[in-house]
């Protein structure tokens, strides 16, 4: 009687005075679906435990599964970002790609997260296709860039998907240091210009 009278008593939209803000809607929906799940998380639920009224969770991200995206990236943030990655010693670019794919796949909330079906694999896709391989298109430069952005994701995609999603004995037994001695030659290599190329 009491939730009724108080849900009731909430006013739609944006809240008055204080009004919470985007991340504090994601932290709320980051608990739920580390909770729930993916499919068993409703906005409703996570407007309920952020505070907010449902309306205005859909207006800042359209839908649950650009909520979930959100949180997918919010989850990253604590990670080196694409833009750090990209920055410093040319040299050291095959170990700062691996390191930061280990170091977030390390991270058990991100593989709980990951673990939640089709949506999270979309999400992921999604990611490596529309910002790594462009800002590496665009980092590269030149004519082959597209054919050496791809092979570098293809080669971090294949970390993600034998290690963590699919794992096979032998590459998730290796530590992330051994994963980076074993895969920087690799990397090297998919980065390095096309011979005949400019």
């Amino acid at each position: 009687m009491n939730n009724a009278r108080s849900a009731a008593a909430r006013p739609r939209g944006r809240p008055r005075g204080n009004p919470p803000t985007r991340e504090s809607v994601v932290v709320a929906a980051r608990a739920l679906f580390l909770e729930r799940g993916y499919r068993a998380t409703t906005l409703r639920a996570v407007a309920g435990a952020a505070g907010v009224d449902a309306a205005l969770i859909s207006y800042h991200f359209g839908s649950k599964k650009g909520l979930f995206a959100e949180v997918m990236q919010f989850q990253c943030a604590g990670a080196l970002t694409v833009d750090e990655v990209l920055s410093g010693d040319p040299a050291t670019l095959p170990a700062r790609l691996i390191d930061a794919v280990t170091g977030l796949w390390e991270d058990a909330d991100f593989r709980r997260l990951t673990a939640r079906g089709g949506t999270a694999a979309e999400v992921i896709r999604e990611y490596l296709e529309q910002e790594l391989l462009g800002r590496l298109v665009e980092f590269l430069g030149g004519r082959d860039a597209t054919a050496r952005a791809t092979a570098v994701v293809t080669v971090l995609g294949g970390i993600i998907y034998t290690r963590y999603l699919n794992p096979l004995p032998t590459p998730s037994a290796l530590t992330p240091a051994e994963t980076r001695a074993a895969l920087v030659p690799a990397l090297r290599a998919a980065l390095a210009p096309r011979a005949g190329r400019r």
